[in-house]
């Protein structure tokens, strides 16, 4: 029986070697992270995947799909894989299933990363996630070319209009469907995480910027408050989608903190 989610495992190799498990966002899409690949590849075994219901990982969610249930994908995926744990990624969507992973199965997560994200919605978070569903009621392509607009800084949409009109194409080709959409998107908006983060107690790092236009830089500051081993660092440029409009701090950051947390567990 082929494995439900499509993933690719690269980078080092060997059981000395840590792993790192990155999530996507909304999109849901593995090929998110590709500005981050070849630095992490360099020093760790790095595994991508599309999340269920999205590009490779077909499959039809179901009405009361949660983010617990996305969570328990990624279980599987590392049991498919025969590894134990973990180092966790996240951005936005992929940020709380991280944070739902390192709640409900501790043992699986070494560390935590979580990229503008957010222990429960904001009202203006709220907000666009209700304008992006009415969009998708008009029709995709509507709710596809609002998406950059909730993802990048207007300079950077500006110097970056190719760029932008073959990530449509892509988006268009990949589209994950309506139904699917918005069963992960209602399952999005539900979670309110604020009760349970002082149990969660790995390492995590929350980044995020400034700038970012669909979620408050105060969302994270407020995450990370609520987390007992936490590091907090906001940059000032970068929008929603930071890691791909400037890679080099996130990525800078982002291994910076890996360092610190395989060298501190290796001793």
């Amino acid at each position: 029986m082929t494995f439900p989610i499509s993933y690719r495992v690269s980078g080092r190799e060997g059981p000395e070697v840590a792993t790192v498990v990155l999530s996507s966002g909304l999109g849901g899409v593995a090929s998110y992270w590709q500005p981050q690949l070849a630095s992490l590849e360099r020093h760790y075994r790095v595994v991508v995947y599309d999340q269920r219901g999205t590009g490779g990982s077909p499959a039809q969610l179901p009405d009361e799909y949660s983010m617990v249930m996305m969570a328990q994908e990624v279980v599987q995926l590392l049991d498919h894989l025969a590894i134990a744990s973990c180092h966790f990624v996240g951005h936005a969507l992929g940020g709380i299933i991280g944070l739902v992973l390192a709640e409900r199965y501790p043992q699986r997560v070494q560390s935590l990363v979580v990229v503008n994200g957010w222990a429960a919605l904001n009202a203006h978070t709220r907000r666009c996630f209700a304008v992006r569903r009415n969009l998708l009621s008009i029709s995709e392509e509507a709710y596809l070319q609002a998406q950059p607009c909730f993802l990048y800084p207007a300079d950077w949409l500006a110097q970056h209009e190719q760029q932008i009109a073959e990530e449509e194409v892509f988006q268009r080709q990949h589209f994950q469907g309506q139904h699917n959409l918005l069963r992960r998107l209602e399952a999005l908006m539900a979670v309110d995480l604020r009760a349970s983060l002082g149990q969660i107690t790995q390492p995590s790092l929350v980044i995020c910027a400034k700038d970012d236009l669909l979620v408050p830089w105060i969302c994270s500051q407020q995450l990370a408050e609520g987390l007992v081993n936490s590091r907090y660092i906001a940059l000032n440029y970068g929008g929603h989608a930071m890691n791909v409009t400037d890679p080099p701090p996130f990525t800078d950051h982002l291994i910076q903190w890996l360092e610190s947390v395989t060298t501190s567990r290796a001793a």
